[in-house]
């Protein structure tokens, strides 16, 4: 009988991200795991759309609210609020990715990692 994967901290803290992208209806949200890649920058990326500026803003906010009120974790790095096309919000081993839909198939960053193992998580 196999053991049930324990989760480390890491884990944790993408399905936090998860569920703060989730609070606010992010779309098309992927997990991409790096944690088998060389040369990863991360453990994990979490990348959602957003369908407005005003909507990308909401969930950066609820990330980062969902990621303090229970792991105390502020983001290490935050970048792009101020042009309102891709937040990015760096916790050193997960790295948030919230776009607008066109500048996500612009970057198309799930390609770029193509190697890594690709989670769906289905919109609520």
């Amino acid at each position: 009988m196999t053991q049930p994967k324990v989760k480390d901290e890491s884990d944790i803290l993408a399905d936090l991200i998860v569920k703060g992208m989730q609070e606010k209806k992010a779309t098309d949200i992927v997990v991409l795991d790096l944690k088998s890649l060389k040369n990863a920058v991360s453990d994990y990326f979490v990348i959602c759309s957003a369908n407005s500026d005003s909507q990308l803003d909401a969930i950066a906010r609820s990330v980062e609210e969902e990621v303090y009120k229970i792991a105390q974790e502020d983001p290490w790095q935050s970048e792009g609020r101020l042009n309102k096309e891709w937040v990015l919000l760096d916790y050193v081993s997960v790295v948030a990715h919230i776009f607008l839909k066109d500048k996500r198939q612009f970057y198309a960053l799930e390609e770029l990692w193509g190697d890594a193992r690709i989670r769906e998580v289905a919109d609520q």
